[in-house]
């Protein structure tokens, strides 16, 4: 417990530090409280852990977009292994895109769903997602979760052998976007993404996707499609970071929260889009607090949407996805002069 605690001093966001600031005292007063019998600091320990309530509650339920994209990125939040691990027995991973190499950027296989601790039922699935990797070394080797091409087409061919033996798919989204790199270019990267749209988009399978940390752009879309798609209270999801869209428009990342605030990528902001269906709540102070207790919200979440795509048909699942997509967003035509406009329900 104190190694954990020593880790999230070392990854303190500036906003938490009043709060924090606090703990200690409380902290540092029980210890004294505690070591001696000639003074009684109860109705001091009191006071002060009604003020640790009170502004943890007011930091973390006034969170900016800005503040949301920190917690998202914490490098304690748990990662698509850490699901995997929480939520499977029997996890074999699979490796390769059968063309090219294997990708560590995004790791994936069937599991055993532990849904009967959820009110639901154990069975197979394939579970994938990015992976950002623990150290220095793993970050490097996993590209810090932005995949190459032939990590989406492994994701493709791992979710291909899931409809060939009707195992539902979970895919759990978090990176800042798709490589970069010039060699990701030379093998098709735009290709492989598209590729994966269009087959996601009519697996006979259900399909869940859960953004868990970052959502960034084609990255994230790439496992991104799905009959239903859910997003942890502190993840973002967005076409542009809040980075890369401040370079974009003001040349410079120092308008990087005033970017945060136009695009809309917060959970809160998507739900009234239609562009996700479900927020899955974190324990106050974001998920790395208080993991098992994200694991938990998580398997909930997902034990109840699978319990609702099983009452579908493939080709009804199909079809519901399909419409899905296609009432997002809003279009606008041109008539002698007049523009029209049409918002899908």
């Amino acid at each position: 417990m104190a190694k954990k605690q020593n880790k999230q001093q070392q990854y303190l966001l500036d906003f938490e530090r009043p709060l924090v600031e606090l703990e200690e005292r409380l902290a540092r007063m029980r210890t004294v409280d505690a070591d001696t019998t000639e003074i009684d600091l109860s109705d001091q320990i009191s006071d002060l852990e009604a003020r640790v309530d009170d502004l943890r509650q007011s930091i973390y339920e006034n969170l900016t977009r800005w503040q949301r994209v920190q917690i998202a990125r914490h490098p304690l939040r748990p990662y698509t292994t850490d699901y995997i691990g929480a939520l499977t027995d029997n996890f074999l991973e699979l490796y390769g895109d059968h063309s090219f190499k294997d990708d560590p950027a995004i790791v994936g296989g069937f599991g055993t769903f532990t849904g009967s601790d959820f009110g639901y039922r154990d069975r197979t699935i394939m579970m994938l997602g990015h992976q950002k990797g623990r150290d220095t070394m793993s970050r490097r080797r996993r590209r810090f979760g932005m995949p190459n091409p032939e990590g989406y087409r492994k994701a493709l061919r791992l979710m291909k052998l899931a409809e060939k033996f009707g195992k539902p798919v979970v895919t759990l989204l978090d990176t800042p976007g798709a490589f970069p790199g010039l060699e990701a270019e030379e093998r098709g990267q735009a290709e492989a993404i598209a590729r994966n749209l269009l087959e996601m988009a009519r697996l006979k399978v259900p399909v869940v996707v859960i953004v868990i940390g970052e959502g960034a752009s084609g990255g994230a879309l790439g496992i991104g499609v799905g009959d239903r798609i859910m997003m942890l209270q502190n993840a973002w999801y967005s076409v542009i970071s809040p980075e890369s869209c401040s370079s974009i428009l003001w040349r410079s990342w120092d308008h990087k929260e005033d970017a945060a605030r136009a695009l809309r990528l917060t959970a809160p902001d998507l739900i009234p889009l239609k562009v996700i269906d479900e927020i899955i709540p974190e324990p106050v102070g974001g998920a790395h607090r208080d993991t098992e207790k994200t694991f938990l919200s998580v398997g909930s979440a997902l034990a109840r949407a699978l319990d609702t795509l099983d009452q579908l048909t493939p080709e009804e699942l199909v079809e519901h996805r399909l419409e899905k997509f296609g009432a997002m967003g809003a279009t606008q035509s041109v008539t002698n002069g007049q523009a029209h406009h049409a918002h899908p329900a």
